[in-house]
């Protein structure tokens, strides 16, 4: 685990920079679920779409999928402002909420939209290769749990390990507080079940950055479910995992985790 000071973040921040001189266009509410889907509803059709803000260029660029938080009860679909213009395609998902439906809905449409960024990001100047799942509290948690479980990519005929990097912002890695909610599970109750990352651990996984807020200002045993998944990935054989702590910081962290996440884009993708 790392402890981050705040210096580090202005040391990175010149990549809010990167891109200033390239055009770049944005395709709103592309609906992520096959054509072939049955019984779509009226529901679903408002809310399983995703936005794509992308650069104009003649070149295949990473791409950052990013699940908004909200205790899959509420948020909206967002492109993060400082993730914008640094020469990556950015993806903004919405998904269906509690309680007009089960919360584990949420992760089969994260996953949907996982799915059709593989298969149709590159219109959008996307690479396949190097696309990165990202999000926030309940996104991180919709992002861990698209990744972690390879059955669920693989139902739509993708390898999970195909993913560039895993980096879920203050995400559960037990069982989502939501879910043991529907079950009448007290929030203090931690579960490890099917609904929880920490199930699906495996050494093969994707490189994975995990960041949290101070263990002392963060939701209750955030920091340490995500020490616990970093340490039980480490004895299962990942080598390519970080955990970063944001010192100072609450829950409510994005804003100085992006440099980091950013950084890991970087790093990744210079590799290839």
């Amino acid at each position: 685990m790392k402890k981050l000071l705040i210096c580090f973040l202005f040391a990175v921040s010149p990549l809010f920079i990167f891109g200033q001189n390239t055009a770049y266009k944005e395709a709103e509410n592309l609906f992520y679920y096959p054509e072939n889907t049955q019984n779509i509803t009226d529901y679903q059709q408002k809310m399983a779409v995703l936005d794509v803000y992308y650069p104009e260029t003649d070149k295949k660029v990473p791409v950052i999928i990013w699940f908004h938080g909200g205790g899959l009860t509420g948020g909206d679909k967002e492109i993060p402002k400082v993730l914008k213009n640094n020469d990556y395609v950015i993806v903004g998902v919405q998904y269906r909420l509690a309680p007009k439906v089960k919360a584990e809905v949420s992760v089969a449409d994260a996953t949907a939209a996982v799915a059709w960024v593989f298969k149709n990001i590159e219109k959008y100047n996307g690479d396949p290769d190097a696309i990165f799942v990202s999000g926030h509290s309940a996104g991180g948690y919709l992002a861990l749990m698209t990744v972690m479980d390879k059955n669920r990519l693989k139902a739509y005929d993708i390898d999970a390990n195909k993913v560039a990097g895993l980096v879920p912002f203050s995400g559960h890695t037990i069982t989502h507080f939501t879910i043991r909610e529907e079950r009448g599970i007290p929030g203090t109750q931690p579960i490890v079940d099917e609904w929880a990352p920490l199930y699906y651990v495996r050494g093969d996984a994707p490189p994975t950055l995990l960041i949290t807020g101070d263990r002392e200002l963060e939701m209750l045993g955030r920091y340490e479910e995500n020490a616990y998944f970093f340490r039980m990935m480490k004895v299962a054989g990942q080598k390519d995992i970080t955990q970063y702590e944001m010192q100072g910081y609450g829950h409510n962290m994005t804003y100085p985790a992006f440099p980091l996440l950013l950084n890991f884009v970087k790093e990744k993708t210079s590799k290839n």
